[in-house]
């Protein structure tokens, strides 16, 4: 039985924190049980969080400088989840997403910042990053790679997680009918749209929005962006939906409250959502899930769970959905995350740690199933 002992790290699109989660993993036969061991979260520097957010635009100085600093911040993130956690054997990093360039439907290329030798130099572990890249190069979008974890894991149920941008994948009907996809924005535009109303960076409790009304028209102007009708799979970003594009939309409407806006946005999100999963019983996770004003808008249209009740705490799973992805390319096993792309492919680029690399030898079977064990620990947060 192959087993590892992974920290997953990553950090949204809506660059609130890193995420950190150690997962136990084992591969029996054809499936990976997992016991998720304990997850984390560690806050950017508010001066880097605050540069990440304008990164649309920089010189190669600047880049450089990121790259270096998130880089640190992964690996801070990475030693104190290991303290905090326990030891792991490998480190998977999918790092920040600064830019994700589609054009014409098709995914281009993709840039993560997250040097992986601060991590690796840090902890003396072995790093696997740059786990988009080869997905892409294979004809992929390279995001969402929840697909493989939720294929794996789930039956009938639709997977959805609601970053700043909302993806899901579709039901595993069969191995090979399964699909994940960027349904539109998640929480980009809400975040985007209180933190000019409020100087906030989201609307706590979504009580802004539950104070409003949802503007019929501006929300058809909303649902107008040709993304929505685009064939799966696609993927998007904030390089589309940002606060340009809200103040673009606002432009051809008469004056909306601060409240009506937001209530006009969850309306936005919740019917982008139930449209892509009609039918289906959702297993929702990601920021979203803590907004009860969304929570309540996609309940009016959808069967609709988190995946706490499944055993995965629904503010860790793309946690751990990295450090799945980092047991497979570590134990040689090729990942089919269902974005487009040609076939499985081995992901990610290999950064030793302190010792010499010594890997598993490859791993024989294919992976079919994942099955979530009892889990060992609970939640931290950190400063």
């Amino acid at each position: 039985m192959d087993a590892s002992r992974v920290v997953g790290l990553i950090s949204g699109t809506s660059v609130d924190a890193i995420d950190a989660a150690l997962a136990d993993m084992r591969l029996s036969a054809d499936t990976i049980e997992l016991t998720p061991v304990g997850h984390l979260e560690v806050a950017y520097p508010a001066d880097l969080r605050d540069d990440l957010l304008n990164a649309t635009s920089c010189n190669s100085e600047r880049m450089c400088r990121l790259d270096t600093r998130i880089g640190q911040s992964f690996a801070n993130a990475a030693a104190t989840a290991i303290r905090e956690l326990g030891a792991a054997d490998v480190i998977a990093s999918l790092g920040q997403t600064v830019y994700h360039w589609v054009e014409d439907g098709i995914c281009r290329g993709t840039l993560q910042l997250g040097q992986p030798a601060w991590i690796a130099e840090k902890t003396g572990l072995p790093v696997i990053s740059d786990l988009r890249a080869r997905d892409v190069a294979a004809g992929g979008h390279g995001a969402p790679l929840a697909g493989l974890f939720d294929r794996l894991w789930l039956q009938n149920e639709v997977a959805l997680n609601i970053g700043g941008i909302a993806n899901i994948t579709l039901p595993n009907i069969t191995l090979s009918g399964a699909i994940a996809y960027d349904t539109g924005p998640g929480n980009a535009l809400l975040d985007a749209a209180a933190e000019v109303l409020t100087g906030q960076r989201f609307d706590e409790d979504g009580a802004l929005a539950k104070a409003g009304t949802v503007r019929q028209d501006l929300l058809d102007v909303l649902l107008a962006d040709e993304y929505y009708r685009l064939p799966a799979p696609k993927s998007t970003g904030k390089e589309h939906f940002n606060i340009g594009y809200l103040k673009a939309a606002l432009a051809k409407v008469d004056e909306v409250t601060g409240p009506d806006l937001m209530a006009t946005l969850v309306e936005l999100t919740a019917v982008t959502i139930a449209d892509a999963c009609a039918g289906h019983r959702v297993v929702a996770s990601g920021g979203g899930v803590r907004n009860p004003a969304l929570m309540a808008a996609l309940a009016r249209r959808l069967d609709i769970v988190t995946s706490d009740g499944l055993g995965i705490a629904s503010d860790a799973k793309e946690a751990y959905l990295t450090a799945v992805l980092g047991f497979l390319t570590w134990h040689g096993i090729p990942a089919d995350p269902r974005t487009g792309a040609a076939g499985p492919r081995l992901l990610g680029s290999i950064t030793p740690g302190r010792d010499p690399l010594r890997m598993p030898a490859p791993a024989t079977t294919t992976v079919r199933r994942l099955r979530v064990v009892a889990p060992l620990g609970g939640s931290h947060a950190r400063p």
